[in-house]
């Protein structure tokens, strides 16, 4: 079976995206998300998308599936009542947290709840010390009753085990949970040396209380998924996307569903920097937006930069401290609350506000007509003109207009003294300076330089709202991709199996061997490739790649240096001179005589890119006129509605080139060319777009 899919369910629309591996025709299909269920939208979906591809679900070999459940879970608090085993002494380390203010100013300042109340958290008399040795032998007994009061008195359905310095050794963490499992074998089980085995207590800690609370949930939509898929038919092999950009079998999903936090934006990242490398442009930024939220990642070297943290569930302004700490592999994204469904207001000062809220699939946009009443920024995007109400997801979900500039006019333009169309563009102007800025502070904290980076723009909302973006940033060139609108789906079809380790040992230089850091590898390569294997891979087409956490000694906190292939014995001598390099490249200069110590050890195993990666998208056959119509789009620099040319996407071919104002529909999103902006389409179909400068 030759048909590969690609799902990625998002806050608004579930999106579909199908390859024939044999002949790289590519289907693609888009529905509402049914929040209350997500897996119905899957299984609803997918027999549409195939019906367009003309196959059955019996010929899908594999589905890969991108989904922000876990996040959303975190965030509203719909996960297990979980409780938590940890070291006598240590209950309150989720409330004292780093014990830093995230903000010294605000006197309004506030922290988020921890996952596990007070009540929950049961004390064990066990000590391991930072070496590893023994200090308090763990009695069985002890757990045997905690986890009795646990389950059977206070109703938790999953623990958490947290044991001081169990990355150093894992023997009562794993005693423990064996005995739990054995006397409560329905109770989902994490230890914190599994699923992080990161020196650091709190942030340890936090990470698997988080993977404990979406546990439960996690196993019951994915096995809901398996048996919807298995009732139409599919046969085929289920994967799920992680954070990283790699994709895991279901049962390593189930064992982490903290992995899974940005599964479904990093597949359309990975699929940015897999086509920037295809054309030549390394430096990016990855726009993704969507109808609830707008991500930003950046590209170097045509390598997606990431990171081992992420926040989840900020409180305050979406200032970083404020929110839960997750010690997981994760491509380097920024998300704004900004989206097809942000609703719009005024704030207390009186002035245009436009998310986070969003109304997302129910009720949806006012213009959805399916009892929305708050106006969004959808459809303040359908006022100017930038939607065609006809031509909705190709139609097939038509919009009403009138209902979008009444709201509009009800909440923004008669209170600031405006009509709709102003107030509209008020609230799509209101995002793009929202959006420029946070990628603007986003590049700056990482020495990154938009104006010598190609955007690519994609997402149902991203192609409507780039090249205003990209004149705010001074990024010179947007490529607009072919499927632009499910661009996240169609990167799960060209991700890898992957899995990616780390592990917490402090060994300063001077006193490392090549033979220790052989050995300690070594290790790591057994427990990354040890789920790849699992899934039916060879060991010899697997990629290693190798990074170490290194600081000069007496420092609080580490830098990433990525490892060169080859043996301890070529590398080993090496590490001063390349953390000197990547110490300078962030601080501006380094300390050669200092001595240096590695705190994190951290592999990566990589299968092969299947199918035909990112080259899937051959250029469209022009079958029809390229110009499908006209109608009027809001254009403030040429006086206000312009009547502008209305492209297909589907007959522009290799070559095509126009100049804007101008609207480029296809049946996922609307891409709109700014005044000046010079559009050509490259040999693959893309949309390459030359941004003409902002008039002084």
């Amino acid at each position: 079976m030759a048909l590969r899919v690609g799902v990625d369910i998002g806050g608004t629309f579930t999106d579909f995206a199908l390859v024939d591996e044999a002949t790289g025709a590519l289907a693609i299909h888009k529905q509402l998300t049914t929040p209350d269920d997500p897996a119905q939208a899957v299984v609803e979906g997918l027999p549409a998308l195939l019906r367009k591809a003309s196959a059955a679900a019996g010929d899908v070999g594999t589905l890969v599936h991108g989904t922000t459940l876990v996040t959303n879970a975190l965030i509203e608090r719909r996960g297990a009542r979980t409780g938590m085993m940890v070291t006598a002494g240590f209950a309150d380390v989720l409330d004292i947290a780093r014990e830093r203010r995230y903000d010294m100013y605000d006197l309004r300042i506030a922290y988020p709840t921890p996952l596990i109340p007070r009540d929950l958290r049961v004390e064990i008399d066990e000590r391991i010390g930072a070496d590893g040795i023994a200090r308090i032998g763990l009695d069985l007994g002890d757990v045997r009753r905690a986890a009795a009061t646990l389950v059977d008195r206070r109703g938790c359905t999953a623990i958490a085990v947290c044991f001081l310095n169990a990355h150093a050794n894992a023997a009562h963490e794993e005693q423990a949970a064996a005995t739990i499992r054995a006397a409560h074998p329905g109770v989902a089980v994490s230890t914190s040396a599994d699923v992080f085995p990161f020196m650091r207590e709190y942030e340890r800690w936090t990470t698997t209380v988080m993977n404990a609370f979406a546990q439960p949930m996690f196993d019951q939509y994915l096995l809901r998924l398996e048996q919807g898929l298995a009732g139409i038919g599919f046969r085929g092999t289920l994967y799920v996307m992680t954070s990283s950009g790699g994709t895991v079998t279901i049962d390593t999903a189930r064992r982490y569903p903290i992995r899974m936090l940005e599964s479904g934006p990093a597949a359309g990242v990975l699929l940015s920097a897999a086509l920037g490398r295809l054309t030549g442009r390394n430096s990016l930024l990855a726009f993704d937006m969507g109808g609830t939220t707008a991500k930003g990642a950046l590209i170097r070297g045509g390598v997606p930069l990431k990171r081992y943290d992420m926040e989840v569930a900020r409180i305050h302004e979406f200032k970083p401290g404020s929110g839960l700490p997750a010690k997981i592999p994760v491509i380097d994204l920024i998300e704004i609350g900004a989206g097809g469904g942000s609703i719009a207001q005024r704030d207390t000062r009186g002035v245009i506000a436009v998310g986070p809220r969003s109304a997302g699939a129910v009720p949806g946009p006012v213009c959805y007509g399916r009892g929305g009443t708050e106006p969004t920024l959808t459809d303040a995007n359908l006022a100017l003109g930038y939607l065609d109400p006809r031509y909705f997801l190709g139609g097939e979900m038509p919009l009403d207009r009138a209902g979008a500039m009444a709201a509009l006019d009800r909440v923004i333009g008669a209170p600031l003294g405006v009509d709709a169309t102003q107030a509209a563009w008020g609230v799509h102007e209101t995002i793009n300076e929202n959006v420029a800025r946070a990628f603007r502070n986003h590049a700056a904290e990482r020495g990154f330089d938009y104006r010598a980076c190609t955007m690519v723009a994609f997402g149902g909302s991203g192609p409507l709202h780039a090249l205003r973006v990209a004149r705010k940033l001074r990024v010179g060139s947007v490529v607009f991709p072919r499927a632009a609108g499910v661009m996240s789906a169609v990167g799960l079809l060209a991700s890898p199996l992957a899995f990616e380790v780390l592990r917490s040992e402090r060994v300063a230089h001077q006193d490392l061997t090549a033979e220790g850091f052989d050995d300690r590898f070594a290790r790591l390569a057994d427990q990354a490739t040890a789920h790849l294997r699992a899934a039916g891979l060879d060991p010899r087409d697997l990629i290693i790649r190798r990074a170490v956490d290194l600081r000069y000694r007496g420092q609080g906190y580490e830098i990433e240096v990525v490892l060169p292939e080859g043996s301890g014995a070529a590398v080993v001598p090496r590490l001063p001179a390349l953390f000197a390099e990547a110490y300078a490249a962030v601080f501006a200069r380094s300390f050669p005589a200092e001595p240096i110590e590695i705190m994190n050890w951290k592999l990566e195993a990589v299968g092969p890119t299947p199918g035909r990666g990112a080259d899937y998208l051959a250029s469209a056959t022009a079958s029809r006129p390229a110009i499908k119509g006209r109608r009027p789009a809001w254009f403030p620099e040429a006086g206000g509605f312009v009547d502008c040319a209305v492209y297909d996407r589907y007959a522009l071919i290799a070559h095509d080139a126009f100049v804007g104002p101008a609207i480029v529909e296809e049946q996922e999103s609307t891409a709109i060319i700014g005044v000046g902006d010079r559009v050509t389409v490259d040999e693959r179909g893309h949309l390459v777009v030359k941004v003409a400068e902002p008039k002084p």
